[in-house]
């Protein structure tokens, strides 16, 4: 079997607007495609950063009263190419961080966590240089 990328990280979310506007304002992504199925018992919206070929992230709205059933993603992480100045524009948006400071991985990668708006765990990282 050919694998060439992942294709989608699908997010069960409880408001599809809101959840939008998290990732379109505090991420960077934009808005792909938007599809109503199941007779407008499910929405899905398709999230990226406008590339060729990119993964997208994929949010989920059922109108069921089990949500989550299925469960939500554990957590999602983006690159980002200066985290301290990441660290500080989340912090003053007001988000709940999961650290309270930059975490930093033996090989010299730096990471933090904070929730989005279904208390979803968001990573942003920086790799080792």
């Amino acid at each position: 079997m050919a694998r060439t990328k992942i294709e989608h990280v699908g997010i069960m979310v409880t408001d599809m607007e809101r959840s939008i506007a998290f990732y379109r304002d505090v991420i960077g992504m934009t808005l792909k495609d938007s599809l109503t199925v199941n007779g407008g018992a499910t929405k899905l919206a398709f999230m990226g950063f406008g590339e060729d070929g990119e993964s997208e992230i994929e949010l989920v709205w059922f109108d069921n009263s089990n949500f989550p059933t299925e469960g939500r993603v554990h957590h999602i992480a983006f690159t980002v190419n200066n985290l301290e100045e990441e660290f500080a524009r989340i912090q003053e948006l007001g988000l709940e961080l999961k650290h309270k400071e930059l975490q930093t991985l033996p090989n010299g990668a730096k990471y933090f966590f904070f929730f989005g708006p279904d208390n979803e765990s968001v990573e942003l990282f920086q790799p080792a240089e």
